[in-house]
């Protein structure tokens, strides 16, 4: 096959990539922007690989699209490419209505179009897999509740509202046009690669710095978790394996509050990283609580018993073996960090998390 991935230097996007170059005979085409979180260093162990190809181009580019699909002639689509960081939608909208709305509108109409040019062969090959998250959903307010692939949507904050706009368009493409699309909302992920604004690769950097461990409101704040070499297993059967139409929840049966979260890091980095900073006796001493953000869901769950009993996908690592996994890594590759945590990307981070050691 032939698979057109656009946001493939991103976290998710370069882990599915990884895995489809090193586990398939297929080849691959990174359609990305570079925006900040955009980091090919994530492929350089697949970028000289003859079954990769990379093209810095921006989903919202139409004109850009249709030469690549013309050129590139896909099988498959697999789009990731999204402004995907919560703080950042509440401070910045506007990024993340272009790219996940427009953007997305784009690409399907660049992918109907190529579609319809296709011989009918082709054309009952060819598949649209859109991914998203389960922040569409909202949150969830009983302890038992789970999200499913009937769960309505209600977006919280600017970035869940762009992506449920996304999930809606490509399902009425797929109602309308008759664009084979398949869709997937996944759970919190973590792993390798993950670009330092998010929580785990945060507080891990953080605490080996000596820096406040920022923690909204109480910390009581419970997400899914899914390791995210997992979740490219999972999104690479779901594009071979799926039923057209069909939608699949992802998570990693991984509840956690965040404070726990953060203390099982801190526990991980006394074993694995016991030589602290100056005065710093225990990492967890370095946890701060600062003012939670706006509209912040209290409680993400997924249920994906759908994907486990259609496709026979499990994660296979828990909550204790991918953080262990992820701290190590982190502290193995110090200088890809060093490599993106650029002057603006700081400038960010001080003026979001601005806050006293408590």
């Amino acid at each position: 096959m032939k698979i057109l991935i656009t946001g493939g230097a991103g976290f998710i996007g370069s882990a599915v990539i990884r895995h489809i170059i090193e586990n398939t005979n297929n080849n691959v085409l990174n359609v990305d922007k570079l925006t900040y979180a955009g980091n090919l260093e994530s492929l350089e162990m697949v970028a000289h690989n003859k079954r990769y190809q990379f093209s810095q181009t921006d989903i919202c580019d139409r004109v850009a699209l249709d030469k690549i699909f013309f050129e590139f002639q896909p099988d498959a689509v697999m789009h990731l490419a999204a402004e995907s960081h919560v703080d950042r939608s509440i401070t910045g909208p506007a990024d993340f209505i272009e790219t996940n709305i427009i953007g997305t509108y784009q690409l399907l109409e660049a992918s109907r179009h190529y579609w319809l040019g296709l011989d009918e062969n082709k054309k009952a090959v060819f598949r649209f897999h859109h991914i998203s998250t389960d922040e569409v959903y909202g949150d969830l307010e009983g302890t038992d509740d789970l999200f499913t692939e009937t769960t309505s949507y209600a977006p919280s904050s600017p970035y869940s509202a762009s992506k449920a706009s996304s999930d809606h368009l490509v399902r009425a493409w797929h109602r309308t046009y008759g664009l084979p699309v398949v869709l997937t909302n996944c759970s919190n992920n973590y792993g390798p690669y993950h670009f330092p604004e998010k929580l785990i690769p945060l507080i891990i950097l953080n605490a080996l710095q000596g820096k406040p461990l920022p923690i909204y409101g109480d910390g009581q704040q419970i997400r899914d978790w899914l390791y995210v070499e997992d979740h490219a297993r999972a999104l690479y059967k779901v594009m071979t394996e799926a039923d057209v139409g069909e939608t699949y929840n992802i998570g990693g049966h991984n509840e956690q509050k965040n404070i726990d979260v953060v203390k099982a890091i801190c526990s991980l980095l006394d074993e694995l990283a016991p030589d602290k900073p100056q005065g710093v006796e225990h990492y967890v001493d370095l946890i701060t609580y600062v003012t939670d953000r706006p509209g912040h869901d209290l409680r993400y769950a997924i249920d994906a018993s759908k994907i486990q009993q259609d496709l026979g996908w499990v994660p296979e690592e828990s909550f204790k073996t991918g953080l262990r996994k992820t701290v190590q890594w982190y502290l193995n590759n110090q200088q890809w960090v060093k490599n993106i945590q650029s002057g603006e990307y700081q400038n960010w981070l001080n003026q979001q998390y601005q806050t006293e050691r408590a």
